[in-house]
């Protein structure tokens, strides 16, 4: 039997991730306040603020911005407050929309100079900014991450993945074959839709916000692909929680 062992949201798209204890999944939603905000830059392709949901070029990311991928964070939801800490820079927290400035010069010495500068916080009130705009939850698997992580030689962080669910107790990769199925995680129903192609985002260590393993290659050379964890939607409501058993409906 599988359970779910870590539930991980991301409040500031590409700035910083939380672990969470549990969390409600709405129907045709993602998980709460995941990518709530993201952090656009000055060739981002609107004008003002969008009104709809944006391709991830358009913000600020990891993948370009190595040091990101270190940032943690706490979001307060009672307030609206954000606390993030990186082990370069002091901890602040801040109302990521209202305090925009201040959250902007905070990231800047984690963004390279030779690429267009942070410019504004934005969000949106139904749409989440992650990667495409179905409103997914990840769910990745531990016996994958060892699996790759074994082929590599090195233990792999789940942070390196920026998923939501992880699950334990799966074969290594059987999510791919969940896809089309329906899962039960604690009272929620989820429907495992598409695998989720990766990024050198992931190549990154969280700890320290350095290039430092090459998943990429790794994930190609063993398996012919560059594809990890999978994007399933909710399909009725309910909480999870840290150790709920995972079924296949």
């Amino acid at each position: 039997m599988s359970h779910l062992a870590h539930i991980v949201r991301h409040p500031i798209k590409s700035v910083g991730y939380e672990v969470l204890q549990s969390a409600p999944l709405s129907e045709g939603r993602v998980l709460p306040f995941d990518r709530h905000w993201a952090v656009a830059h000055e060739a981002a392709r609107f004008d003002g603020r969008p009104t709809e949901w944006m391709a991830k070029g358009n913000f600020i990311r990891g993948v370009a911005g190595h040091p990101l991928m270190a940032v943690k964070a706490a979001l307060n939801e009672i307030n609206a407050t954000v606390t993030l800490a990186h082990p370069e820079a002091e901890t602040i927290t801040v109302q990521p929309i209202e305090d925009g400035p201040a959250l902007i010069d905070w990231l800047r010495p984690f963004w390279p100079d030779n690429r267009p500068a942070p410019t504004q916080v934005i969000s949106l009130k139904d749409q989440a900014m992650t990667d495409v705009p179905d409103p997914y939850v990840a769910i990745l698997s531990l016996g994958s991450l060892q699996a790759l992580g074994d082929r590599m030689g090195r233990d792999l962080s789940i942070h390196r993945f920026r998923g939501n669910l992880w699950t334990e107790g799966w074969p290594p990769f059987a999510e791919f074959d969940l896809i089309g199925k329906t899962i039960r995680i604690g009272a929620a129903e989820l429907k495992v839709e598409t695998r989720i192609t990766r990024c050198q985002a992931t190549t990154v260590n969280p700890e320290t916000g350095h290039c430092d393993a090459d998943t990429l290659a790794a994930l190609n050379a063993a398996y012919g692909h560059q594809d990890f964890g999978v994007y399933a939607r909710v399909v009725k409501s309910g909480t999870v929680t840290i150790n709920d058993m995972v079924e296949t409906l």
